[in-house]
């Protein structure tokens, strides 16, 4: 079953990319757990045995993470100090669990979206493509052409 082509969708119909990554799921059968722990990938889906081998998600997430995480944090910081001007002890204590917790889980969510994305796209590492091989017309030979004196 783990050689079923991305493309047949016979035995399983396509799952949505966004809720499938928002439960990090399977990407083929939106029924397996995608993750073995918090962020590190399983090797295979429990259910349809998909092998995620094909998985590279690289360094995407976290720079979604640290655009949208740091928007948030740091709006939501300057909004509270603007606001309600709190002491400073309760920034450190509020601020760094939220930065933590919330990047977690949007890099999670992202990470598993780019894979299914992956997935679903039959995206592969980029590769070079070598032209075919074409019949040019003949150059002459310069040598011949000189001038005799």
């Amino acid at each position: 079953m783990t050689d079923q082509n991305p493309n047949d969708k016979a035995l399983y119909p396509p799952v949505p990319a966004f809720s499938t990554a928002l439960k990090g799921r399977c990407p083929r059968c939106g029924e397996g757990n995608l993750f073995a722990g918090v962020l590190s990938v399983s090797q295979s889906c429990a259910n349809c045995r998909l092998s995620f081998d094909f998985e590279d998600s690289g360094d995407g997430p976290t720079v979604f993470v640290m655009l949208i995480v740091g928007l948030v944090v740091v709006g939501s910081a300057v909004y509270v100090e603007f606001v309600h001007q709190p002491p400073l002890w309760l920034h450190f204590v509020l601020w760094p669990p939220l930065l933590f917790g919330f990047g977690l889980w949007v890099l999670r969510v992202t990470k598993a979206l780019l894979i299914v994305l992956q997935y679903q796209n039959n995206a592969h590492e980029g590769e070079l493509a070598t032209p075919p091989a074409s019949k040019s017309p003949a150059v002459p030979n310069s040598s011949n052409d000189r001038d005799a004196d």
